[in-house]
């Protein structure tokens, strides 16, 4: 058995019983075996099947959403994703039947005469998901939704920091028996086994995890999608309002404690407004609640995973030690035995900062002012991630002008952090934010598919005498 920890009172009050290779290894042959029955129902079928989940899983909303809220520490957000999960499968229920049709086709005539090409859709028969702690059931559901859709069974294990949701969501999903869908118990090493367990892998989660996940689906030679951390800059040009520009700053920064790969992580400011700017930012900081006394009220809740609390506090350490002023925050206060950070606002920021470079995961919104568009441009294009990006100005039409130099999978114009609310637009992962296709838009169903052509003959097959040496003279 295994502890888990509850961040807000930092006890010790829960266990999980994580799945060994063995135990995983008979649950995959099972899910195996229903996929068969589950990919020979039409996509239509299948659709009926998830639009059912959906319904279970909305009457069992408010008991995991009561488990998210223990496991998190929050829980606004906690009712959010127990609420918007039906929507989600609702929403690829009527997607899946007209993308499969369409990426299906009609049979063709190909370029060599006689032969007419039909394609085929197979999904894989079996699909891994690994999710992180952040958002413990979205982030479990957003991948497994569209392979189900596909045709295929999956097995979901999600993060050991914020496991208390499974049970719940294992009896909504009881409630639908056709539906080959799994949520596990695991850890570390449940991850790995599960990697050699299926035919594909799903993983969301930190960069230094997802190369290594790289690497096992490497060896085991299946494909993988990873959306990894992000390090996301927020231009501010000269031409935004200054306080409206806060705002969007803040709230993008520090949503659900700033625990999000989405993150705007990193301000770049025009100097012509960085005066009012950093004012209005600093007061929207400073006039930000905790809920370590009630969680029914405030914006910020503690530290999910208490070592992220360290690691956050060492980063606006090194800062301060290498010439960054503190203006708001700074400090993680431990309040009831949970880890708190007041939204922390850095000026005098440099690149060399780990603040800068590296993924901060907590409310912290660093703030550099720039001279010149290029200067900036240059900034944000800094360093190893391509997550997303945003850019605030006058204009949509100004802001897009830049949003096009980033080197992100996507950028936010005139508000930031969209991409957690738009799922619908197709997007890369650039640098080392993540590898594999697009898990928003059409791709997020259609990457669970191998593709299989079938060439039918027509005309007469060529008989060996074609390829006789002396057939050329």
């Amino acid at each position: 058995m295994m502890q888990v920890r509850n961040p807000r009172s930092g006890a010790l009050d829960y266990e999980i019983d994580p799945l060994d290779a063995d135990r995983l290894a008979a649950l995959a042959s099972d899910l195996r075996d229903r996929q068969r029955h589950w990919a020979s129902r039409s996509a239509a079928d299948r659709a009926e099947m998830l639009r059912s989940l959906g319904a279970a899983i909305a009457r069992h909303a408010d008991a995991i959403a009561a488990a998210l809220t223990i496991d998190t520490g929050r829980r606004a957000i906690s009712f959010i994703e127990a609420e918007g999960t039906p929507r989600t499968f609702d929403r690829w229920a009527s997607l899946a039947p007209d993308l499969i049709a369409r990426a299906t086709g009609e049979a063709r005539p190909s370029a060599t005469p006689a032969i007419v090409v039909t394609t085929r859709l197979v999904p894989y028969p079996l699909v891994g998901v690994i999710s992180p702690w952040n958002f413990p059931l979205t982030l479990a559901l957003i991948d497994a939704i569209p392979a189900l859709a596909a045709g295929c069974a999956v097995i979901v294990k999600p993060s050991e920091v914020t496991p208390r949701f499974i049970r719940p969501l294992m009896a909504a999903i009881a409630e639908v028996p056709d539906v080959p869908l799994a949520i596990i118990e695991g850890d570390g090493a449940t991850g790995a086994a599960l990697v050699d367990a299926v035919d594909y892998i799903a993983f969301t989660g930190s960069v230094a995890t997802g190369r290594k996940v790289a690497a096992a689906a490497a060896a085991a030679f299946i494909p993988a999608s990873l959306e990894l951390g992000g390090k996301d800059p927020m231009i501010v040009l000269a031409s935004a309002d200054p306080v409206w520009a806060a705002q969007v700053a803040l709230r993008a920064s520090i949503v659900n404690t700033g625990q999000a790969c989405q993150s705007i992580e990193r301000v770049y400011v025009a100097r012509q407004i960085a005066e009012p700017f950093l004012s209005a930012l600093v007061a929207g900081a400073q006039a930000a609640r905790l809920n370590a006394d009630d969680i029914g009220s405030g914006e910020i809740g503690p530290f999910i995973f208490a070592k992220q609390a360290e690691i956050v506090q060492a980063q606006i350490a090194d800062a301060v030690a290498k010439g960054a002023t503190v203006l708001a925050g700074g400090n993680v206060e431990t309040i009831g035995g949970g880890h708190y950070l007041r939204p922390t606002v850095l000026a005098e920021v440099t690149p060399e900062m780990a603040i800068m470079a590296e993924e901060t995961f907590g409310p912290v919104i660093p703030v550099t002012v720039f001279d010149t568009i290029d200067q900036a441009v240059g900034l944000a294009n800094g360093g190893v991630f391509g997550l997303s990006a945003a850019v605030l100005a006058g204009s949509a039409e100004e802001a897009e002008t830049v949003a096009v130099q980033l080197n992100a999978g996507a950028v936010s114009i005139n508000d930031g952090s969209l991409t957690a609310m738009v799922w619908d637009a197709e997007k890369s992962s650039f640098g080392a934010s993540g590898l594999g296709p697009s898990r928003m838009g059409d791709s997020g169903l259609l990457r669970f598919f191998r593709k299989q052509a079938l060439l039918r003959q027509t005309g007469t097959a060529l008989p060996i005498q074609a390829y006789a040496e002396d057939a050329r003279r």
